[in-house]
């Protein structure tokens, strides 16, 4: 019998323990977890009675992991009643147009309203540009403001990489934040098309893969996207997850690996690791086993950022499931999901359920608030931005997430490359997780699988 040890005990960390015990039921399985709970950035609570997600609220359904990895434990998935978003602008609210790819548009249709007249004729004017040259890696920013203009970047991208990544477009890389768009621009002389392109060509492989490319986009659980880690964890053998044991060290020994674990640095050997822990923290563990990866490891920064979860009695609203909150409004939360209109389960009780989100990379001084304080500031922009005529929340609840997305800034392809390539030289080693090739639970999932793959 060999022993695995995987550390970090997330979405990343679970799957990965999960994957390794299928494949080979005969070996140990030893998941060591710093605190005192599973599941990492996926958390839950319990929100006027119902549980309720502070971290991702949904998967991506039209990709197979993690709907899969739901099927494979039992669990029935829930599709949304409406995703039909709208961006706030001073101007007022506009729909999220359809068709565009994280914000980019496919063509200057639909724009109207959203982005002035001007901006509107700004994208219209990109097939008169010289054609696009792409080849070195640049940032969503830089490439966008330069082919489409600044309000396609700050009025529609950069709330939705807002979102996704706390980050800002100025910043993120377009190869690491969005690789469809990236795989065509080489061959399309205009962003538009190249954007159209990845479109129809994601459109293609989800219908090949699943048979249909029109189906729901996202899906959440009963018990919200939170209740994944805690079936995953359920799935592993009794006492195979060690909660309040963090990994201090890792070194070679003759026959694989030693690590120094726990409050009492307790030693630990195992056959094979796999490191799921952010990058900072990995890059520590790593020092003495894959010096190369450590530089690497260190150039992917974190943003925090905090959610509030809040009840309201129930109330008429404009139908929707949310609004996107570009910086250009100098408000100070990002987005706000109205849960009880997008979820069909959390509507049963009259009461309206909302969450909103706060912090972006090197913006984050809003975060140094007291609870109390930063909780009521947000409590009161959410009413005045829905407009709600009862503004005094029911329950409430805020989550910090201190260094929780990671940075995708321009050059992050060729550091995983590099962190893959000094990792694959320490035979037994891998490593997975949001810091590398994405950050929603699709992508920890595949990339998870992808490690255990590498070593069994």
């Amino acid at each position: 019998m060999s022993r695995v040890v995987v550390v970090g005990a997330g979405i990343t960390g679970l799957t990965a323990a999960y994957a390794w015990h299928r494949a080979r039921p005969e070996d140990e399985v030893v998941v060591l977890e710093a605190g005192d709970r599973v599941g990492g950035k996926l958390g839950r609570v319990e929100l006027a009675g119902t549980w309720y997600d502070t971290g991702a609220e949904a998967v991506l359904a039209r990709v197979p992991d993690a709907v899969e990895l739901m099927t494979e434990l039992g669990l029935d998935q829930l599709a949304p009643r409406t995703t039909s978003a709208s961006v706030l602008l001073p101007s007022g609210r506009h729909p999220l147009p359809a068709g565009t790819l994280l914000g980019v548009p496919t063509s200057a249709e639909g724009l109207e309203g959203l982005l002035s007249p001007a901006g509107v004729e700004r994208v219209r004017a990109e097939q008169s540009l010289q054609p696009l040259q792409f080849g070195a890696d640049r940032s969503v920013g830089d490439l966008l403001r330069e082919r489409l203009g600044d309000e396609v970047v700050d009025r529609l991208v950069e709330p939705l990489l807002g979102g996704v990544y706390a980050g800002q477009a100025d910043r993120l890389s377009v190869a690491a934040t969005m690789p469809a768009l990236a795989a065509h621009l080489p061959r399309h002389r205009t962003v538009l098309a190249a954007a159209a392109a990845a479109r129809d060509a994601g459109a293609r492989s989800r219908e090949a893969a699943a048979g249909n490319a029109e189906g729901p986009v996202f899906a959440t659980l009963p018990g919200g996207v939170g209740s994944l880690p805690l079936a995953l964890a359920d799935a592993l053998p009794p006492g195979a997850v060690r909660l309040r044991t963090p990994a201090h060290t890792l070194t070679r020994t003759g026959g694989g690996f030693a690590l120094t674990v726990g409050a009492g640095h307790d030693e630990l050997t195992a056959d094979a690791v796999v490191v799921t822990v952010p990058a900072g923290k990995a890059a520590r563990l790593l020092a003495d086993v894959a010096g190369d990866a450590v530089e690497p490891l260190g150039g992917i920064p974190y943003a925090s950022m905090a959610v509030v979860a809040m009840a309201f009695r129930g109330q008429p609203l404009p139908p929707g499931s949310g609004l996107l909150v570009p910086p250009v409004t100098g408000r100070l939360v990002k987005g706000i999901t109205i849960s009880s209109q997008k979820w069909p389960h959390l509507d049963v009780d009259g009461l309206l359920r909302v969450r909103s989100s706060v912090g972006r990379y090197l913006e984050e001084e809003q975060l140094q608030r007291p609870d109390d304080d930063l909780t009521a500031a947000v409590v009161a922009e959410v009413a005045e931005l829905l407009g709600l005529a009862d503004p005094e929340p029911v329950d409430t609840h805020l989550v910090r997430w201190g260094g929780g997305l990671p940075q995708y800034l321009v050059g992050h392809v060729e550091r995983v490359a590099a962190i893959r390539s000094a990792v694959a030289a320490v035979p037994g080693l891998a490593v997975a997780g949001a810091a590398y090739d994405g950050v929603g639970v699709p992508a920890c999932i595949r990339g998870a699988r992808r490690a255990v793959a590498t070593l069994t």
